[in-house]
């Protein structure tokens, strides 16, 4: 259990180094005090589409072997959504990884644009926003308790909002503003990824996501991109170590949903912006006001809740049947 407990916790760690790579790779910061780099590129939408094509075009294909071991029948699975029967769930698996590629490019703007602890609090409010989804199309009615706990959530993220003297007050609004847009977004692949794991299987599902996320971003720079002198081995050394990090987590993240459970591993997975906060201070000295502190963990705190609670509507409810 202990051994389960510290796999899931190097995971939460291992995605929130991940932000802070973007992060640096984004705005220029001193490296553990000691080595000053970064901002190889500016924080725009285009950008984004770029080292989330760097990052994918390695993840994508170190997938395939570690999901086989995990889910010996994924292609058999993804090869049957060819069929004219399963178009359906072909075209909903697809509009997951549309979802995907959005939340993860207003995400990446987020964190370029304020400071990292920020930029991931404001996307953690996306569990706030699939209950109010779930309510709306799947019918799931939030109890009183989950609505006060919401409600404690939007304080938090209200408290954590950057001034605008410490980034540009225009920045601060378009980060603030997509890093709440990039929680939305989250929130809504979640509730498509529920509807098709009735009848199609994570594993399949989150290749196929990842998948879509490469298609797209490729698309975006061949349409969209304007070509500019970068620093193209950093760029590509970043991206490396994104992909290692994003790799890694996930393998070490199911992992850990084997050993300890899926609910256990939510709720580690919820301190995830906490995480964020401590480990931007240690590694590029990011930090925080007191009253942005204390809405980190009045969020972190209230995500925690919010997985506790619903977990425990769960097992009431099968208590009653």
């Amino acid at each position: 259990m202990i051994f389960g407990f510290l796999i899931v916790l190097l995971a939460a760690f291992l995605f929130c180094f991940q932000n802070v790579i973007v992060r640096v790779l984004f705005t220029e910061h001193t490296i553990l005090g000691l080595l000053q780099t970064g901002g190889f590129v500016e924080p725009t939408l285009q950008n984004s589409f770029l080292l989330m094509f760097m990052r994918m075009l390695i993840v994508v294909p170190l997938m395939p072997g570690l999901l086989s071991k995990i889910y010996p029948s994924i292609w058999q699975e993804v090869g049957q959504l060819r069929h004219f029967k399963q178009r359906s769930l072909l075209l909903q698996s697809i509009g997951g990884g549309i979802l995907m590629f959005l939340y993860l490019a207003l995400l990446y703007v987020s964190i370029g644009l304020i400071p990292t602890g920020i930029a991931l609090t404001l996307f953690f409010t996306y569990p706030v926003f699939t209950a109010l989804f779930a309510w709306k199309w799947l019918g799931d009615r939030p109890t009183s308790i989950r609505w006060l706990i919401m409600i404690l959530a939007f304080l938090g993220t209200y408290l954590t909002l950057p001034t605008s003297h410490s980034t540009g007050e225009s920045y601060s609004i378009i980060g603030v503003v997509a890093g709440i847009a990039s929680g939305i977004t989250y929130a809504l692949y979640t509730i498509v990824a529920q509807r098709s794991f009735e009848k199609l299987h994570p594993v399949p599902y989150t290749w196929i996501s990842f998948a879509t996320t490469l298609v797209l971003s490729a698309l975006c720079l061949v349409i969209w991109y304007q070509p500019q002198p970068l620093a193209w081995w950093s760029l590509w050394i970043g991206g490396l170590l994104s992909a290692i990090v994003t790799f890694g987590g996930h393998v070490l993240n199911n992992i850990g949903i084997r050993l300890v459970g899926a609910s256990t591993a939510s709720m580690i997975a919820s301190s995830n912006p906490a995480f964020t906060v401590v480990l931007a201070w240690l590694t590029i000295q990011e930090t925080l006001n007191p009253v942005q502190l204390s809405g980190v963990v009045i969020v972190t705190l209230s995500v925690a809740l919010l997985s506790q609670e619903r977990l425990l509507s769960k097992s009431n409810g099968l208590q009653g049947k």
